[in-house]
């Protein structure tokens, strides 16, 4: 059973920066798709960024150009790198892994939090 932990999560003002990080304890490489999701209060869980099993990255409209996802296979992480971070941008993160169609690994979540 891989577990994902996430951390890095926090306070931070607008247009400042966070860096999240997600530990597995398999190997991301086996995964076919590996991302970040957030939920706000009130609203639902949306796909914020994702590694496709090409390799290639996708983000939702809202963040492209602000954030930034990554990973490191040696270390079985995956970050996801927020600039010009903006109150809207608050909910807490989910580091999540699929093997196929289906998000089916989930981390426990990090609280995300931008004042204005």
């Amino acid at each position: 059973q891989v577990q994902l932990v996430e951390s890095g999560g926090g306070l931070v003002q607008y247009g400042g920066s966070l860096r999240l990080s997600c530990a597995a304890s398999g190997s991301i490489f086996s995964f076919n798709g590996m991302g970040w999701f957030r939920q706000a209060p009130g609203k639902q869980r949306e796909l914020v960024a994702q590694f496709i099993s090409s390799g290639d990255t996708v983000y939702t409209h809202s963040v492209k150009g602000r954030f930034s996802i990554s990973r490191d296979n040696a270390k079985n992480t995956v970050s996801l790198q927020m600039n010009s971070l903006k109150p809207e941008d608050t909910g807490v993160y989910y580091c999540a892994a699929r093997s196929a169609s289906t998000w089916n690994y989930w981390g426990q979540g990090t609280q995300v939090t931008v004042s204005s």
